[in-house]
């Protein structure tokens, strides 16, 4: 099979993982094929030390960065402090602790090998409110410092922690209802 078309089988994922982060289709569509660009004019950077797909991730991080700063004037940021999040006043006890013991995840590792755990996964961060979404793929996905996306989206350290907070709470609850506490079939 040529190199060619070994990239392009990968464009999906790609698309889906741009459009992830950007939230916006045609943003999406420029990185991932700027990302195809570069791995096409320069096939021999690739020298298979890892899989194709993880060597193509890579690149897309540095072209979602690039699109980010690109486009910072025309994201718009819901910065509103929004206190009385009704999740939070759920999840916890005013001493903070859980109102509710979480339910057992059981092997992590073992349910990242799942496709449908990472569809679930992907799902639940789709519909994380825009603002908490991005700085939380910043963060986990892009894995960029804390003082990046602070400095990149203009928020105060404590207002990022507070977002990332948030987000792992709504993924979390997202998680258990739609994962780990439901039954499901398991895939070969």
């Amino acid at each position: 099979m040529s190199f060619e078309h070994q990239l392009a089988e990968h464009r999906p994922y790609l698309i889906k993982f741009a459009r992830l982060q950007l939230r916006n289709e045609t943003w999406a569509e420029d990185a991932v094929s700027e990302t195809l660009l570069a791995a096409l004019s320069r096939p021999q950077a690739f020298q298979q030390q890892s899989q194709l797909k993880t060597w193509l991730v890579g690149i897309l991080k540095h072209k979602v960065v690039d699109q980010m700063r690109q486009r910072a004037r025309e994201v718009v940021l819901d910065t509103g402090d929004d206190e009385g999040d009704e999740l939070e006043a759920l999840s916890f006890t005013a001493d903070g602790h859980f109102a509710q013991t979480p339910l057992d995840w059981g092997n992590p590792e073992q349910q990242l090998q799942s496709r449908q755990f990472i569809e679930v996964l992907e799902t639940c961060t789709e519909r994380l409110p825009a603002a908490m979404g991005r700085v939380f793929l910043m963060r986990e996905w892009l894995e960029l410092s804390c003082e990046e996306i602070c400095l990149e989206l203009k928020l105060s350290p404590n207002h990022l922690y507070v977002q990332l907070h948030r987000a792992r709470l709504r993924l979390r609850e997202c998680l258990e209802i739609h994962w780990f506490g439901m039954p499901r079939r398991v895939t070969p």
